[in-house]
């Protein structure tokens, strides 16, 4: 596994390219018809009608201080619909952190028409579930968690044996939480000791996780959840992943207006997006 390409964004590069090979000459008549920049999610709806979404890394723009400095986070407001999809790629790795959500959620929306136009690749899709259902963690399992992925933290709790979450912001996590939190500056440390890890893809935003795949040891369970994970899988399956848990985005306008008024999972998973988990066959 060594072998791969672990640098910062290679997942990302490399999801591209394999889109711009699946696609062919379809890719250039793919432009962004909707964008919108919400409290939690970013999201697209491009020409065809399909959407992606990405988290917004609020945290992750020092410029959002007043007007003249913020208008510097996202330079081109009022000019994104009508825009091609392959021009949003291009700009996602300049270092702009929103400009790498309209990225990564265009990465999703494009992945959703490749889904569409033909069968999936040597991995299986089920929807309408959680990477988790129905997973026997065995007792002596050591479990980390790299971020406050509520659902996941709860069920770990319930199972009651000792865990690890790796957490950026403790000031994300619950009073009976932190007594499993460890800084994540000791990832290098913690991540090698793993037999499950459970992953949020917001580290897709800040380039991690491709040095935190490189850390796994070999035969660790490695899951990557959340909308921001919802692209095709092969890239992440190559680099140790066993289970990508995401979204697919059934009705984009509905779901682009209800992220449009500070709405999170809780208000679009099943109505607007369906949850589906990719895995390898």
């Amino acid at each position: 596994m060594k072998h791969f390409d672990f640098s910062a964004g290679a997942i990302l590069r490399e999801v591209a390219e394999q889109l711009q090979v699946a696609l062919g000459d379809k890719i250039d008549t793919l432009t962004i018809e909707r964008a919108v920049f919400g409290l939690f999610f970013t999201g697209v709806k491009l020409n065809t009608g399909h959407g992606g979404l990405c988290f917004t890394p609020i945290k992750n723009i020092p410029e959002a201080v007043c007007c003249p400095s913020s208008a510097r986070a996202m330079p081109n407001s009022g000019q994104l619909k009508g825009e091609k999809a392959t021009a949003i790629l291009d700009k996602m790795f300049l270092g702009n952190p929103l400009r790498k959500a309209l990225g990564i959620a265009t990465l999703n929306a494009l992945s959703a028409v490749c889904w569409d136009n033909s069968p999936a690749g040597n991995y299986t899709v089920q929807r309408g579930v959680d990477p988790l259902d129905g997973a026997m963690i065995p007792d002596d399992a050591y479990v980390v968690v790299m971020g406050a992925l509520i659902p996941y933290l709860k069920m770990l709790k319930l199972r009651g044996k000792e865990f690890t979450i790796l957490e950026l912001d403790p000031a994300t996590l619950k009073p009976d939480e932190m007594n499993f939190y460890v800084p994540a500056e000791k990832a290098p440390e913690i991540i090698p000791r793993a037999d499950w890890l459970i992953i949020t893809g917001t580290t897709l935003i800040n380039d991690t996780l491709d040095e935190i795949l490189s850390l796994i040891k070999p035969g660790a369970h490695v899951i990557v959840v959340g909308p921001t994970a919802s692209m095709l899988p092969e890239a992440f399956f190559r680099r140790g992943v066993k289970a990508l848990g995401g979204i697919i985005v059934t009705k984009a306008d509905e779901l682009l207006d209800i992220i449009s008024e500070a709405g999170s999972g809780y208000h679009f998973f099943g109505k607007f997006a369906d949850r589906v988990v990719f895995r390898e066959k």
